[in-house]
């Protein structure tokens, strides 16, 4: 496994993550159990959550909400060497029960639900504490405020950020350096062939402060993971997944065939081309089975031609480069 520094940090991270969004809900106890073991022994230390993770993320809906973090917990309580062999991350900012601070990022929730993520977690600390969206109604000061007192009681050790625009982390680092922080660690964004939006503004940003993309979905949602060929063979998709698919069927038929010739799983091939961008740090893989999570691990040692990368903006066209200059002289 290769490792890279967490943005500006000294911290080193496996270039490929391990996701828990499924635990709990598509992947049960005892898989999830198999994968994290598989993870570990194929050296990945990063492993991300978050505490609505494991159910339908909204306390109106269905109970599940936490059952990612207490699936971890329960592995983590199984060999008491693993905490220290796993960089573990989760987040904050969505709503874990239906009061009016039960979400967001006051200094009141932040800290209810840090404490709660370490009961369920059963670890004393969480290595990366990751806000899960922006909170434009709480002040800065504030949400530094909250995550100064969690990193001097040692419940927390970086802070990171997702779903943040670029002026957003601008925003956030200058209101930390002015309170002598390091600020943000990492940001966790959409990013992948067919949704690029963040090589506008927010990967200049990234790249001016020092702080790490670690993309989510880097496979689009499955899209990316030869999609068609699997409807082929008999895999059965739902309604919306089906539109979606029409939606870009000349682009996926393009992308398969290359795959094809480079004869590269498509999965493996989307990964790569996520981790080539220098600022990237590491890329979700968030599998269902321990056969997706070995099918992943293969991208960290594809190396993709500039050739092979061209042809891939020509099937998967981003904005047109950063801002400014993407839409104006």
């Amino acid at each position: 496994m290769e490792y890279k520094h967490l943005g500006r940090t000294g911290l080193k991270v496996s270039r490929i993550a391990l996701g828990a969004m499924n635990f709990g809900e598509l992947a049960d106890e005892k898989s999830s159990f198999a994968i994290m073991d598989e993870a570990l022994d194929a050296g990945i230390n990063l492993f991300d959550t978050a505490d609505v993770y494991g159910g339908p993320q909204s306390p109106d809906m269905a109970k599940g909400y936490g059952l990612s973090e207490e699936i971890i917990g329960r592995w983590l309580a199984q060999d008491g060497s693993r905490r220290d062999k796993i960089v573990l991350a989760t987040k904050v900012y969505q709503p874990m029960e239906t009061g009016p601070n039960d979400k967001y990022l006051s200094a009141y929730h932040i800290r209810r639900a840090c404490e709660a993520s370490l009961k369920r977690l059963k670890t004393d600390h969480i290595d990366l504490y990751q806000m899960h969206h922006i909170d434009r109604s709480t002040p800065w000061e504030e949400i530094w405020q909250a995550m100064e007192q969690l990193i001097r009681e040692g419940k927390i050790t970086y802070v990171g950020s997702s779903n943040f625009a670029g002026w957003d982390i601008a925003t956030a680092q200058c209101t930390a350096a002015s309170r002598h922080l390091l600020g943000l660690a990492c940001e966790q964004s959409l990013y992948n062939l067919t949704q690029r939006t963040v090589e506008l503004e927010v990967i200049p940003a990234l790249r001016h402060f020092g702080v790490g993309l670690i993309p989510w979905s880097p496979i689009g949602g499955g899209l990316l993971g030869g999609i068609l060929q699997k409807i082929s063979e008999g895999r059965r998709a739902t309604e919306w997944v089906q539109r979606w698919v029409e939606g870009y069927r000349p682009q996926l038929q393009a992308y398969e065939a290359l795959c094809a010739e480079l004869g590269e799983a498509p999965a493996s091939v989307a990964l790569a081309w996520v981790l080539h961008n220098p600022v990237v740090t590491a890329a979700i893989s968030g599998p269902r089975t321990v056969e997706q999570l070995r099918q992943n691990l293969q991208a960290h040692e594809l190396s993709l031609s500039p050739e092979t990368l061209t042809r891939l903006d020509e099937i998967w066209p981003g904005p047109g480069g950063e801002a400014p200059q993407a839409y104006a002289w």
